[in-house]
């Protein structure tokens, strides 16, 4: 049976000055956790910036008896991050948690889309969790315990039209998610995602306040805190929101194998039916699953046409 629980642990929780990341840093410190508490304090496209919103959510968690102090590196700066990471272990002697929560929003169709708002969206999302993670990966596996998120959206696995930008940065976080589980695994780092639906500054101009009421942070950061627990999952993409709670899993289709003679497009045309099959569907764990699937058939002869 899965229990919620800490054991002296240690987390970095970026984005955390408002919105989602602080209900996140509120909950892990209501339990115990070390919590430093970053964030540029910047508006939700992403301009601006001060340590002050951090620095709120710090006082609440001291008032509250916790421990916490505030940071406000830029996620996406290697030298602000790395001179956090080494903050944090020099004040309490390691890093057990880091949740990838920092994100701003430029929506806008992509025929009316610069350049620059796709390049700073993706940068904050995707290399921002990448540069944080970077910052305590090789810490997490001398001390042989990690426990990682990053935050994804339906945005990234199903799209929503105006974000095109926040949509790939948010897929990109799922393959890096499914990479990373592989290569910490052995050293129990476990990695998962989170998909939220919560009302926040992002989310503020786009739904009714009925609907909004329902959606608090604090049902999503229920779904977090087990995410990074010392029993927590590894490779899963949790959705969380308005009290629900589902997983998110991408499988493939039996397909078909086409003999040499038979690989043409006309040939991909016929059988389309049967290559979008879902009966017998798998989910894979490693990208060499596919291409072993296809081998297989071909050296047991097994061929569609």
């Amino acid at each position: 049976m899965s229990t919620v629980e800490f054991n002296n642990r240690v987390a970095i929780v970026t984005g955390a000055g408002g919105g989602l990341g602080r209900s996140h840093a509120l909950a892990l410190a209501a339990r115990g956790v070390k919590v430093v508490v970053n964030d540029l304090g910047g508006s939700v496209d992403g301009t601006g910036g001060s340590e002050t919103m951090a620095e709120k959510v710090v006082a609440e968690i001291i008032a509250a008896g916790g421990e916490a102090i505030a940071n406000g590196a830029n996620v996406t700066n290697e030298a602000e991050v790395q001179a956090m990471v080494d903050e944090t272990i020099a004040k309490w002697g390691k890093i057990d948690i880091l949740v990838n929560n920092a994100g701003i929003l430029r929506d806008k169709s992509f025929s009316k889309m610069e350049m620059k708002d796709w390049d700073l969206v993706v940068a904050v999302h995707l290399k921002g969790s990448a540069v944080c993670t970077k910052a305590v990966w090789n810490h997490m596996k001398a001390n042989g315990y990690g426990r990682i998120v990053m935050t994804t959206s339906s945005s990234g696995m199903y799209g929503n039209f105006g974000q095109t930008n926040y949509g790939a940065a948010k897929a990109g976080l799922s393959g890096f998610m499914r990479t990373l589980c592989l290569e910490g695994a052995k050293y129990d780092i476990r990695v998962n995602v989170l998909s939220p639906t919560a009302r926040s500054r992002m989310t503020e101009n786009l739904m009714p306040e009925e609907i909004l009421e329902k959606l608090t942070v604090e049902s999503v950061s229920a779904g977090l805190v087990y995410l990074v627990c010392d029993d927590a999952p590894n490779r899963m993409i949790m959705c969380a929101g308005a009290g629900g709670y589902s997983e998110t899993k991408v499988f493939e289709t039996q397909g078909i194998n086409l003999s040499e003679g038979a690989q043409t497009a006309e040939n991909v045309a016929k059988f389309i039916d049967k290559i979008r099959d879902t009966t017998g569907q798998e989910e894979f764990t490693n990208g060499g699953q596919q291409g072993a699937k296809f081998l297989t058939r071909i050296q047991k002869g097994e061929f569609t046409a």
